[in-house]
């Protein structure tokens, strides 16, 4: 797959041409990326912007059909999500990354691929995490993840398509590089929605 270079724009009008550039929303499974990305995309979408949710939950299933859960293959999945937003990017669009991308290392790879790239990092303890993965029904993840992932650790008990859980069977790598952290605790989603848009007003429109 090619990465599209910088250079590449989408014309925006008469005489100009509009950079893109990607947003990539990190954090624990449960702490509110897709919601944030969903809110975010909902309002660009308002402004004509063109915008896409590039959603991991849903491309890995497309890029591993029949998962076997290793390191190996989530580093390389992420490596395919990293390429594709480039790709993206360098055609002129809003890229909204929502992937917990659990190591630096795979966000640092969109950072050097994407000449406007920041990440948002959801800072949400892993408890309140649970609470919020807990009430989401089955759908493009398994449903009682953490759950899940907390009796496996205690009893060896095994849950066919559970795969290791980042924020129990690996950490999470914050990265001090995050161009803006938000506090899920503290902040609701609209407030996040705002100063997202705020932050990154100059890429936004």
């Amino acid at each position: 797959m090619s990465v599209a270079g910088a250079s590449e724009a989408h014309e925006d009008g008469p005489g100009t041409a509009r950079q893109g550039a990607a947003i990539w929303f990190t954090g624990l499974p449960g702490a509110g990326k897709s919601s944030l990305a969903k809110a975010v995309l909902e309002v660009l979408r308002g402004r004509c912007v063109d915008a896409v949710w590039h959603q991991m939950d849903f491309l890995r299933k497309n890029y591993f059909p029949h998962p076997t859960y290793s390191v190996e293959e989530r580093r390389e999945a992420y490596r395919r999500f990293a390429l594709e937003a480039a790709e993206l990017a360098g055609a002129g669009r809003i890229v909204l990354m929502d992937g917990s991308g659990p190591e630096t290392a795979m966000r640092g790879l969109a950072r050097k691929l994407i000449p406007r790239f920041a990440e948002v990092h959801l800072d949400c303890p892993v408890s309140v995490a649970m609470a919020r993965e807990a009430a989401r029904p089955e759908g493009l993840v398994m449903a009682g993840l953490y759950a899940k992932a907390m009796k496996r650790k205690a009893t060896g008990q095994q849950f066919e398509g559970l795969g290791p859980v980042i924020g129990v069977d690996v950490p999470f790598e914050t990265d001090p590089r995050a161009e803006l952290v938000l506090d899920v605790k503290a902040l609701s989603m609209e407030d996040m929605r705002e100063r997202v848009l705020e932050r990154f007003s100059d890429w936004l429109g």
